[in-house]
């Protein structure tokens, strides 16, 4: 027994009686950390996509017909 702060089963148990805050507080790191993943991932071209919407846009083809 502990004299100065709290056991292992007092923490989960407070943890289980603000669950939805606990809960609120975890999805908003992982969010915040899957979006900052994505920010600082490095970009790459899409040569395919790229070619594909300027070949839509000008009407030319590979072989020369427009």
């Amino acid at each position: 027994m502990l004299i100065y702060g709290n056991t292992p089963g007092d923490i989960v148990a407070m943890i289980w009686r603000r669950r939805y805050r606990f809960i609120s507080v975890f999805a908003v790191i992982v969010i915040a950390v899957m979006l900052t993943g994505c920010g600082t991932a490095k970009k790459t071209e899409l040569k395919a996509l790229d070619q594909m919407w300027e070949r839509l846009a000008t009407g030319k083809n590979s072989t020369g017909v427009e």
